[in-house]
């Protein structure tokens, strides 16, 4: 136990002053914190006040004074020093996090040691455990004395198990099945991948969230006297399970009387009436109101309104258990934006943003235009995040600010890709591209293919802004050979380079248009065994063939994103022509996709494609020109361009006609939550190819069903897919894995 004490009870004049007992503390921190100096008038308050201060600095463990004469010598005992802070057991927490934990309570090594500061850390670390689902956790301290007044401190640690949720119920409900009530908690009893999500490790603060969701379940389906009355969490008496008991009781569903407005709604009150999504007779929700309060908030906004008021003013009547309510609207001044600031682009140049806005300065504040530009910015792929905020410009009523931020990400890629299959089907490939060179938003990409089948080296790049009213031009030179998709291999080989340009023009926001030329040359190297219509094209048109296509094409991009879309649609159409040349021919494709959210996390995707082509001046389609389907992209689960008609020798000949048709049903990574940067996909794919004199019959679609998972991971975009073909005829080659992944640079 420290002590204390003066022995001093006179008043005298300090002729010196002098410290014992020091070991580790210089002389002068001790004098720092004395109340008096040589020369002073000492009385017995000072040398009370000296030693509260002392203790005070938490360095000492006993503190008197002494007197003798006119001299004060001031006693010292020292607290020991902690030498080193060590924990044995733990598995759970690393040793480094641990260190972090205790010096937050001011434990570790160099400080002075003290049993209350001690017992303060082992409650601390009870607590770290009690969070985690120990709740048998045992900590207990080892204090070893060394030399010089150090000690080590060691932490002994006993986890124990983690307690798992055993049970979960909720008693009193009669609208909903208890199992419909427990999907919308996070915590659940133990499953097949709770080991991961953690989900059945009990947390007040998770138990908390998830009775507000219960709330907002029903409240959201009309039971607006829906309570809790009462919570119980019962643990085992051996600290290894938890039982929660939630007791609810449902009350009466309500339903909407009717609604008015109210205020000033600009002369369209049938246009803001349109907004309310709550109707006479339905279910009363306050998700429902509060989605119509919204929106009606953002109708004013785009009419300049920025700061609009609206307010819901619901009435209850619980004998009818129906529900009036009145929707009051105040627009406030029309807002005008001043100025558009944009900050946290440290490599992207503000042109290459600002010409994204739709939203100009000095323009009426425009909620959906604003929108749009923060939109068009972010589908630019250019940044991590980005965020639109509103500043009031200080002075005036009527002007705000838009403050854009944005956060870079890496823009350049480096894709490695491989694929597998059951007949000999080793690929690999490789591009590095740049989409946002030099800051300047242009894009320019090296691909590189060494699959024994497919060989490629293409340069590509494309300035999105070739002109300021936005067309864009690319250009693309390339080198292919490509051979026999068959496992006899060699038989044939087509060298083909080639260049082209092609312009886009912007129609509208989501539309745009495609103009373009080439040149291109295809050389046929033949051997023996080789497929009779190569050998029929050669004898015909010699080895050596060259055409100059002209393109056009359309594209309507109206999903929610290019990367991880789970609404809205995407269409392309395009058409080359070439007219000219020894390579006659025109070929069109359609492709189609369609995306519908069945929740906030599910959603059902379609992708369809249909192609075309045809030989002009009476000549046939050239080979090089037939279309494939099957693998990656097509028709999964079966191997890259197979499908369609076959030689002799099971060469794939590919065709003029080609259907294809996939069907996803995405959702989240089980135990990742809302993350989209992992996702998993069931899917249906079909599709087949048909030569230019065959018919087009539906019952020769093969199919294949598998799953898939896409990872926006940390070295970049990976996806990987196992497919099933469950239609399929002699002789079709199969393709069970691929996957593809790309690292960031």
């Amino acid at each position: 136990m420290a002590c204390a004490q003066a022995y001093a009870a006179d008043t005298f004049v300090i002729k010196d002053i002098r410290v014992d007992g020091l070991q580790r503390t210089e002389p002068g921190t001790v004098f720092t914190y004395l109340p008096f100096r040589v020369g002073d008038q000492y009385t017995p308050e000072l040398g009370a006040a000296a030693i509260r201060a002392l203790f005070a600095t938490g360095l000492f463990k006993n503190v008197s004074i002494r007197t003798t004469g006119n001299v004060i010598t001031v006693v010292i005992e020292e607290r020991p020093v902690i030498a080193n802070v060590d924990f044995v057991g733990t598995k759970e927490f690393s040793k480094k996090d641990l260190v972090t934990s205790l010096k937050q309570v001011g434990l570790g090594d160099a400080q002075p040691y003290n049993q209350a500061l001690i017992e303060r850390a082992e409650q601390e670390l009870k607590q770290q455990y009690l969070a985690k689902g120990y709740y048998a956790a045992q900590v207990t301290t080892t204090v070893t004395p060394l030399e010089r007044n150090r000690v080590d401190v060691t932490f002994n640690v006993q986890e124990g198990g983690i307690a798992k949720i055993r049970a979960l119920r909720i008693v009193g409900n009669h609208a909903f099945s208890e199992s419909t009530l427990l999907d919308q908690f996070s915590l659940s009893t133990p499953g097949w991948l709770t080991w991961y999500t953690k989900a059945d490790q009990y947390s007040r603060a998770k138990l908390n969230a998830d009775l507000e969701s219960l709330r907002s379940y029903y409240q959201d389906r009309g039971y607006l006297d829906f309570r809790i009355d009462s919570t119980q969490v019962a643990l085992s008496p051996d600290k290894s399970s938890i039982s929660i008991t939630i007791n609810v009781h449902e009350g009466a569903k309500y339903v909407v009387s009717g609604y008015e407005l109210e205020g000033n709604y600009l002369g369209l009150d049938n246009e803001f009436r349109a907004l309310v999504k709550l109707k006479p007779g339905d279910t009363y929700s306050a998700k429902a109101l509060n989605d119509s309060v919204k929106a009606m908030v953002e109708k004013f906004g785009v009419y300049g309104y920025a700061f609009a008021r609206v307010q819901p003013a619901p009435q209850i009547d619980r004998k009818t258990h129906e529900v009036s309510f009145s929707i009051q609207a105040d627009p406030g001044r029309r807002i005008y934006v001043r100025h558009i600031d944009i900050g946290g682009n440290t490599r992207t140049s503000d042109k290459v943003i600002r010409r994204e806005f739709r939203q100009f300065e000095d323009a009426w504040y425009d909620a959906d235009r604003i929108k749009l530009s923060r939109d068009r910015v972010d589908r630019l792929g250019f940044f991590q995040n980005v965020q639109m905020g509103t500043q009031e410009v200080p002075g005036t009523s009527d002007e705000v600010d838009l403050d854009m931020q944005v956060k870079e990400k890496p823009t350049g890629l480096l894709g490695l890709g491989v694929g597998f299959s059951s007949a000999n089907s080793v690929s690999f490939n490789a591009s590095v591209s740049q989409d946002n060179i030099f800051g300047s938003g242009n894009n320019v990409s090296l691909s590189l293919d060494t699959s024994h089948y497919y060989r490629t080296i293409a340069l590509s790049s494309t300035n999105p802004y070739f002109t300021q009213d936005g067309i864009s031009r690319t250009l693309n030179v390339y080198y292919r050979t490509i051979r026999p998709y068959t496992s006899q291999g060699n038989n044939y080989k087509i060298v083909t380079p080639g260049v082209n340009v092609q312009f886009g023009v912007p129609f509208t926001e989501i539309d745009r248009v495609f103009f373009g030329a080439g040149f291109e040359e295809y050389s046929l190297n033949l051997a023996p065994g080789a497929p009779a219509s190569y050998i029929s094209y050669v004898n015909e048109f010699g080895e050596t063939a060259h055409g100059f296509p002209l393109s056009v094409g359309w594209q309507r991009d109206s999903r929610n994103s290019a990367l991880v879309p789970t609404d809205g649609r995407y269409q392309r159409a395009n058409m080359d022509y070439s007219p000219f040349g020894s390579l006659r021919y025109v070929r069109a494709t359609y492709q189609y996709q369609q995306f519908f959210p069945l929740s906030r996390f599910t959603d059902v995707a379609f992708n369809g494609e249909v192609g075309w082509a045809h030989g002009l001046n009476g000549r046939p389609l050239p080979v090089f020109k037939y279309l494939y389907a099957g693998g990656i992209g097509t028709v999964r689960g079966f191997q890259q361009s197979s499908l369609g008609p076959h030689d002799a020798q099971g060469n794939a000949l590919g065709g003029a006609k080609m259907l294809v048709g996939d069907f996803e049903y995405q959702f989240p990574f089980p135990g990742t939550g809302v993350d989209k940067s992992i996702r998993m996909s069931t899917f249906l794919d079909s599709g087949y190819v048909w030569g230019e004199n065959e018919p087009l019959h539906l019952a020769d679609m093969r199919a294949a069903v598998g799953i898939g998972v896409a990872w926006i991971s940390p070295i970049g975009p990976l996806k990987f897919s196992i497919a099933h073909p469950i239609r399929t005829r002699p002789g079709d080659q199969t393709q069970t894995f691929q996957f593809t992944v790309g690292t960031a640079f």
